[in-house]
Parts: C-alpha cells; structure tokens; sequence
C-alpha cells in the first residue's frame, strides 16, 4: 500500500480531500504549518514549514507519492508569496527528490491564465497570462515540476485547480467548477497513471461552459461526475448579489486579474486575439 503525503491538511481544499481519501490510500500522511482543528485519533499529522528544507525532507521520508496542496493560497503580499509558494514549493521538490518519491501532483491554479478572456477557450499548452503575484507563483511551481521530471525522472502532475466547492456560487464558477470527488480522481490518475512522466490537466469538472480544452485529462481516463449546469440558478442567484467589476468580468481571473488594476485592459483583448 503506497504511503502518500498531502501537504496543505488544513486549507479549504485540504479539509475535504482528508474526507474523501482514506478509502483509497489508507496510509495517508497530512502535513500543515499546523495542524487541522478537527484533526481526528485516526489522522497522521507531521507539521512542516514549507520555507525550511530540512522540515520538508522529514515528512517527506518513506513516502511513495504527495499530493501538494500547501501554500499561500490566496493573493497577498509578496514576501509571503515568496517564503510560501516559491521556497516552499522549490523546497518540496527538492525534498521529494532526494528522499526517493516517485511521484508529485501539485496544485496549480486557473490564475496562471487569469488574464485571458472569458469567450477564449484554452488548452494547456498556451503562453502563460498569471493574473498576479499568487498566479506567477504557481507559473513557477509548474516550472519546477517539470525540470523534477525531466532532469531527475520525477513523475509530475500539475492541476490547474478553478473553483474547489460543493456547487459553483456565482456566474464565473459555473464555468471552473471543481466537484471535490473529480479533484481526487485527478489526484489518482497522478498518483497511480503509469504513462505519467509530466502533464498539466485542468482541475474542472463536466461543465458545459468551461473555458478550458481538457483533452489530456480525459487521455489519461479522467471521467468527471460533477456538472454545474445542475447547480446555475443558485449560482445566478448568488451572482445577483454581487457588485459589477469590469475588468474582473472580462477575464477569467475574476477579481485576482482586477485587484491593483491599472493597466490597459484594450491591449490586453488585443493579444489575446493574435
């Protein structure tokens, strides 16, 4: 039975997946800065500071696969960013390597292509547009897996995660909703997929209106269950709620692309047509 680490144990993510993945990998490591408050008498916690090697490689120890859900999971401040995502997430890597861990799955982002526009449907091969400091972080985890893979064999899986709930909750989420069941089937096809060597999927469920080609997820036998046109009268109700942003509803950041705005949002559609 393979020994699986999955860090980020007290994040929103984290916290449903620790539900749901006990049946498939029993012998589940969780790691957080600290640990979860409901942490059960069941649930192994080691504690780590993603900044520090040395606490990366300890939990890293005798493990067959991780699941990276840890981080800085939001937009903030750089310094925070830096320590967290881009330290932290070279320092993962670099633990995993040397410690003998055959495979990674990290968690992406939809805000690596934050800046494109809605009404342009993409794939996984297109030029980067990260909607800000959060965004390029996860553009540099992407990175880091690949070289893992590529120069040390590390076999690499990166999800670019949209929304992660129980249904879509406004007009944009209708479009990169994430059912956390089809989060864990992404999960194993990285854990366990023996073509693996390193891909990027988008983390979206079967929804009608997504603006993503996920073709290389379905290759690898991806078979979502969750759909949000099930859920859009509650989500069109939420939205309802919510004040008009102009730059936010263009692009498929939302608010991330329109937070610090001040830019030229024409020459921004301008490159997206080329």
């Amino acid at each position: 039975m393979p020994r699986i680490l999955m860090t980020g144990a007290s994040g929103g993510i984290g916290t449903r997946l620790r539900k749901l993945l006990p049946p498939i990998y029993p012998d589940l490591l969780l790691s957080d800065i600290r640990p979860p408050k409901d942490l059960g008498p069941n649930e192994q916690f080691k504690a780590a500071d993603l900044s520090d090697l040395a606490q990366c490689e300890a939990i890293c120890e005798g493990v067959d696969g991780i699941i990276h859900f840890g981080g800085y999971s939001v937009e903030g401040p750089w310094d925070d960013i830096l320590q967290a995502n881009i330290i932290g997430g070279y320092n993962l890597f670099e633990a995993a390597y040397r410690k003998g861990v055959k495979r990674v799955v990290f968690a992406s982002s939809n805000h690596v292509v934050g800046f494109y526009p809605r009404h342009h449907k993409i794939g996984t091969d297109v030029t980067v547009r990260p909607d800000g400091r959060y965004g390029v972080s996860k553009v540099f985890g992407e990175a880091v897996g690949a070289l893992y893979a590529d120069k040390h064999g590390l076999k690499v899986t990166c999800i670019r995660i949209g929304n992660c709930d129980e249904r879509p909750l406004d007009h944009r989420r209708i479009s990169m909703w994430l059912k956390p069941e089809d989060l864990v089937q992404l999960c194993q096809i990285g854990l366990e997929h023996p073509d693996i060597h390193f891909e990027v999927f988008y983390g979206v469920s079967l929804n009608e209106r997504a603006w993503w080609d996920n073709h290389r997820a379905y290759e690898f036998g991806y078979r979502p269950t969750g759909r949000s046109e099930d859920h859009v009268a509650h989500a069109m109700a939420e939205q309802a709620k919510l004040k008009p942003d102009p730059i936010g509803d263009h692009f498929q950041g939302g608010s991330f692309a329109s937070l610090e705005f001040d830019g030229d949002a024409s020459r921004i559609i301008d490159w997206n047509k080329r």
